[in-house]
């Protein structure tokens, strides 16, 4: 008989090493959610409790384990063109002033969980290329991040079932940038995979490999870390940025108190963040 409860020591030193290796914050009591996300990991390893999952994905010689343990604590849903707004700007602002740059615009969607993003940022250049011949003449090239290797193959993979496909997603696009598969599953268009590349990365290690990037995309993310995290990525990410690069977060998040590298620039709806030169 397996047993799902986590003593409240061994959650405690979990959310310490939760934290030290994704910089993902667990509140107190959240017992529930590691419950839940680590739970299947049990049989498949053979470990009679979750108390033992967890003391052994704080082993350093147990990697495969801990490697999905992180997974398992960082995976996140998403739906495609999420907010609308930023990708609103994106058309109708932002693509026309950076087609001016001489040379490919450069994107970063940071954690980018299973793709949504990446591919709506992708779909969203599309359409304004369409719509405006000639526009975007040196591209456009999308950068795509996350912790998680089981995410990063379903990115890759760019196979979605109806579940994921009705997030979101309007008919004319389904027709326009997705094949039928059989079994009923459609897979993102060759032309919109193209122009996302992906990469494995953590927010709280260097980024000097990545790049410099136009705008980066990194929403709904920065919620889960603690304030000093937020504002060691805040500052990365500005380190990341050409001069006058944007800076897309999630609505409910803010960068008060934590950097002044950027300008708050208020839409109608929306906001982003421009870094200051």
């Amino acid at each position: 008989m397996t047993d799902k409860s986590l003593a409240e020591a061994e959650y405690n030193q979990f959310r310490l090493f939760l934290e030290q290796h994704s910089g993902i914050v667990l509140g107190e009591n959240k017992q529930y959610l590691v419950r839940s996300r680590l739970a299947p990991l049990m049989g498949k390893y053979g470990l009679p409790s979750l108390n033992e999952v967890v003391k052994h994905a704080m082993k350093p010689t147990e990697r495969q384990l801990r490697t999905e343990v992180i997974d398992a604590m960082t995976t996140n849903e998403t739906l495609w063109f999420r907010d609308r707004y930023p990708f609103e700007l994106l058309a109708s602002a932002l693509l026309p002033e950076f087609g001016r740059l001489g040379r490919p615009l450069k994107i970063w969607s940071a954690a980018c969980s299973s793709g949504q993003e990446p591919y709506s940022l992708a779909m969203t250049i599309l359409e304004y290329q369409q719509k405006r011949p000639g526009a975007l003449p040196m591209g456009a090239a999308i950068q795509a991040t996350d912790l998680s290797p089981s995410m990063l193959d379903r990115c890759r993979n760019a196979e979605y079932d109806n579940l994921a496909l009705g997030r979101g997603l309007s008919e004319e696009r389904k027709r326009q940038f997705f094949e039928a598969l059989p079994g009923g599953n459609m897979r993102v268009r060759d032309n919109v995979r193209r122009m996302v590349n992906f990469r494995a990365h953590n927010l709280l290690e260097s980024y000097a490999l990545l790049g410099k990037f136009d705008i980066i995309f990194c929403r709904n993310v920065l919620i889960y870390f603690a304030p000093e995290a937020k504002a060691k990525i805040l500052r990365q990410f500005a380190a990341a940025l050409n001069p006058k690069g944007i800076l897309f977060l999630g609505a409910s998040e803010s960068i008060a108190g934590l950097t002044d590298e950027f300008d708050m620039i208020r839409c109608n709806p929306g906001i982003y963040y421009q870094k200051r030169t």
